[in-house]
């Protein structure tokens, strides 16, 4: 897949002229849009739906298209596309036909990159907050770094930035190899697990595009990556072994970076680090969770071997306000609590649920899960039910899948039987809007209710919210089924997703459109 790609070279964002951007509400095409604008580059997208982000671009002076015409492209130099987006995309034909410059999303970031020290955060799982982190400790420490994160961080309300300094920060995307195309000068793996085995096959190519990515690091520069991932362990022994500068973080007692006394609250997280057996203090973060401690040391680390001062670290660290979609509070209604999470991978999953067990004290967890792509959820069933189980109350909606074909047997059906919780606290609904009717009635004051998964379910909070506090005293009461229930009327056929045109497998946020992936 790779080759479609160009690797990184002496292009530069300048040498775009003017940009358009397909499904420009992907929340990894805005980051990007906002890059290039307060780069001073005049920029265009299109999409189908308006997405609230889209009024940032346009206040920089960006140009945004409700819909995908041949028109679009009239005056532009340079089309950018994210792997969301068909190849018979109509702009992406016309762009071709007329012999515009077409790169893919992570060829535009590159070219952006170039000139500049990159910072890549690659990972299965823990990017974007890692990536949020070591962003926040680079300012903290006054270097003014541009950065490119695949969210928003919390309160910050930005994705992107254009910075004055020589670092340049960036998420980089696995799931189709487009990592391959960065030329880091850092090089952070927060973990390697199973996951896009559609683009790579099998764990061991997927393992081995990993190793190629930190192989593209500058020697000049070093690799970071958790001694505590077995995937992470075997990719530093590897690489040391070629004799590349690989550092490494964790609880394991070898660890470069070795973190001691991790406690975790509903208040935040907190641990003491130390390097080479020195001492680096303690650390603390307001937001709570182990993995997040885990993550935050690997800004730590790269903080150190970057010779910023650790006290910059210590003090980002302190007020990290946590990343969109990653353990977000959405509210509080009729004593319930809500949030919203991103994850949709088994692992990442568990960890959040852990937490918000935490959260939850003696109230009850109830998730509701709108998983992502067919093909994960079929090869991982077993493993995201067992996840689930960590809840009380489970509410699963169907799979979010554009472009992918259901097959008989296939998705939440399937999903909500491996779920190992009584028949009565678990259900499959199968339309949106039956989803928070169907929490209203579960949810008790004191409970915790967290929507999770695939880029629909976060327009879910507000809806849940207003669910539960329009309903009358004492109405969250469920009667016992003797099997799980199918509740609410199928989704109409022929949905589409919004910015990419591709078919919706799954569930449909309201209006029957669902965010673009980007």
């Amino acid at each position: 897949m790779t080759a479609q790609f160009t690797p990184a070279g002496t292009l530069t964002a300048e040498d775009l002229g003017t940009v358009h951007l397909i499904g420009v509400g992907g929340v990894g095409m805005l980051g990007v849009a906002r890059l290039l604008l307060t780069r001073g580059i005049r920029v265009s997208g299109s999409d189908l739906r308006e997405w609230p982000s889209l009024a940032g671009l346009r206040a920089l002076g960006g140009t945004i298209y409700l819909s995908h015409e041949t028109t679009n492209l009239d005056g532009v130099d340079t089309v950018v596309y994210s792997s969301a987006i068909p190849q018979d995309h109509l702009e992406l034909v016309e762009a071709r036909r007329r012999g515009l410059r077409v790169l893919h999303r992570s060829e535009a970031l590159a070219a952006a990159m170039t000139g500049r020290r990159a910072i890549a955060v690659a990972g299965t799982h823990g990017k974007t907050t890692t990536t949020s982190m070591v962003t926040m400790v680079l300012q903290q420490a006054g270097v003014d770094p541009s950065f490119v994160i695949g969210g928003e961080i919390s309160e910050v309300g930005s994705g992107a930035h254009h910075g004055t300094g020589e670092h340049f920060v960036v998420e980089a995307d696995e799931s189709d190899r487009s990592f391959l195309i960065y030329r880091p000068y850092v090089s952070i793996i927060t973990n390697v697990e199973a996951d896009h085995l559609n683009t790579y096959g099998d764990y061991a190519t997927l393992e081995a595009a990993f190793v190629e990515f930190a192989r593209l690091t500058d020697p000049a520069g070093f690799i970071i990556t958790c001694a505590d991932d077995a995937g992470g362990r075997r990719l530093a022994e590897s690489l040391r072994a070629e004799g590349r500068r690989v550092f490494t973080y964790g609880e394991a007692a070898d660890a470069d970076l070795r973190l001691t006394e991790i406690s975790s609250s509903a208040r935040g997280v907190r641990y003491l680090a130390a390097i080479d057996g020195r001492s680096l203090g303690e650390f603390r973060l307001p937001v709570p969770g182990r993995h997040m401690g885990l993550n935050s040391a690997s800004a730590v680390l790269a903080a150190y071997l970057l010779e910023l001062p650790l006290e910059a670290a210590e003090a980002a660290l302190a007020v990290f306000p946590g990343v969109r979609r990653r353990f977000e509070r959405k509210g509080v209604a009729d004593g319930v609590l809500v949030y919203d999470e991103y994850a949709y991978h088994p692992t990442s999953m568990t960890l959040a649920l852990q937490t918000l067990r935490e959260v939850a004290g003696d109230g009850r967890l109830i998730v509701v899960f709108q998983p992502y792509r067919l093909y994960r959820t079929r090869d991982n069933q077993a493993e995201i039910a067992e996840a689930l189980a960590i809840a009380d109350e489970v509410v699963l909606l169907e799979v979010f899948g554009p472009g992918e074909l259901r097959q008989p047997g296939e998705g939440s059906a399937a999903l909500i039987a491996a779920v190992d919780l009584p028949a009565d606290r678990k259900v499959f609904v199968d339309s949106w809007e039956a989803a928070p009717v169907e929490v209203a009635r579960r949810a008790r004051p004191g409970d915790v209710v967290v929507t999770m998964g695939a880029p629909p379910i976060s327009l879910m909070g507000d809806e849940l919210l207003a669910a539960l506090g329009e309903r009358p005293a004492g109405s969250a009461t469920v009667d016992p089924v003797g099997a799980a229930p199918v509740l609410g009327d199928p989704v109409p056929g022929g949905a589409t997703a919004g910015g990419d045109g591709a078919a919706l497998g799954g569930t449909a946020a309201p209006g029957g459109t669902a965010p673009t992936a980007g």
